[in-house]
């Protein structure tokens, strides 16, 4: 599922994302194919074996795709042709109809009563189609509030980002991703929160949280990191159930100054961002990444500043280990650097796009992981925003 930097859809599309999937075309056609296929094969069949009682499977056939009520048609459409077909002396070589012979009186009989469980069994699967498409919408809703779309544009960047969740029907996890803009530069974050489920989700939430508050008041990096640390530590000690030297996060936090053509990374065991420059991709790495936020009480080392050249046309990709543990069918890890060297330079949109497109290709649509991806672009001086703000592209 793409993430995108903004939304623009009209408010129509978004009211009506919580509508059941509409069926595939085959499956919607496949009653009539059904009818068609016995009509072929009626004429040729002895008397002894009359087709027409397999018309009782149309209601069930119908009930795959369709309401309620087209399954009533589907049901009356099948007992009163089953009595053509009995009625109609040439079917099968017949000499004489057997409309009310007691075995199609009973095949009427059966098709009825399946025709009445369809129906039920129709309206049961449109109930639950309409409630899990409510259930999905909400975690839509719930996943655009704990990642908001970040801007195209924050002063002297342009931004994008991505999340894809491994399990279709989920559409929140722990993968988490922010860009917000300070009086120090524009901060960006990427996470990705120890384990599954809800209580991933809430963990992510606290940490985003922490981080838009404290990204505007503290004036460096390991200062914010500690800060966000400390609100982890403090929420993971009142959550129930699981050890708090348990629930930590792999987290990496960037700033781009707006006067200084630098960018500061504090890593806290994290994949390393990778920088994008003219004929190269890199590591921004020199192996002193901190430990996981809500492990550095146990380890005592201080957040450093690494500090890395960043001119403008360069691209900052940050990432969580979903995409470098993505594996083909043989088991192959996607091969993030090479894959980013032969596409050459590409504009952030397009390259979060091409990014989702192979992840998928290369895991023959059987992603393993969640994964997050935020990427900046640095941009010339002319033309930019004022820092203080967020322009977003028309």
């Amino acid at each position: 599922m793409r993430q995108a930097s903004t939304d623009r859809r009209p408010k129509t599309a978004v009211a009506a994302r919580n509508r059941p999937p509409a069926p595939p075309a085959w499956m919607r056609w496949l009653p009539l194919l059904y009818v068609v296929a016995l009509l072929l094969i009626e004429p040729v069949t002895p008397t002894r074996w009359p087709v027409s009682f397999a018309l009782i499977a149309v209601p069930l056939l119908a009930a795959f795709a369709h309401g309620p009520s087209v399954v009533a048609c589907a049901t009356v459409f099948a007992v009163l042709f089953e009595g053509v077909l009995a009625g109609t002396p040439c079917c099968a070589g017949r000499s004489v109809g057997y409309l009310w012979d007691r075995h199609y009186v009973a095949s009427y009989i059966c098709t009825a009563l399946v025709g009445a469980l369809g129906t039920i069994l129709a309206a049961h699967r449109i109930r639950r189609e309409r409630t899990l498409a409510d259930v999905r919408f909400v975690a839509d809703i719930a996943q655009r509030v704990l990642l908001r779309p970040v801007p195209h544009r924050i002063g002297r960047l342009r931004l994008a980002s991505l999340y894809l969740s491994a399990a279709a029907e989920a559409r929140i996890g722990g993968d988490l991703y922010e860009a917000v803009p300070t009086p120090y530069g524009v901060r960006l974050l990427i996470g990705d929160v120890r384990g599954k489920g809800l209580l991933a989700v809430e963990t992510a939430a606290a940490l985003l949280g922490a981080f838009r508050e404290a990204a505007y008041d503290e004036s460096d990096l390991p200062a914010l990191a500690d800060r966000v640390e400390t609100s982890m530590s403090r929420r993971a000690r009142l959550l129930e159930g699981t050890d708090p030297g348990e629930r930590f996060v792999t987290a990496v936090f960037a700033e781009v100054p707006a006067d200084d053509d630098v960018v500061r990374v504090v890593n806290c065991g994290h994949p390393p961002p990778l920088l994008i420059g003219p004929g190269e991709v890199r590591e921004l790495d020199r192996g002193r990444s901190a430990p996981p936020l809500n492990l550095g009480m146990l380890v005592g080392d201080p957040y450093r500043v690494e500090v890395y050249a960043f001119r403008p046309g360069d691209q900052l990709l940050l990432y969580t280990d979903g995409v470098t543990e993505t594996r083909d069918p043989g088991g192959v890890f996607y091969p993030l650097q090479q894959r980013l060297r032969s596409w050459g330079a590409l504009p952030p949109d397009e390259l979060l796009r091409r990014l989702h497109t192979d992840l998928l290709a290369h895991s023959h649509d059987r992603l393993q992981d969640d994964i997050a991806a935020l990427t900046a672009r640095r941009l010339a001086d002319e033309g930019c925003a004022p820092q203080g703000g967020a322009a977003h592209d028309d």
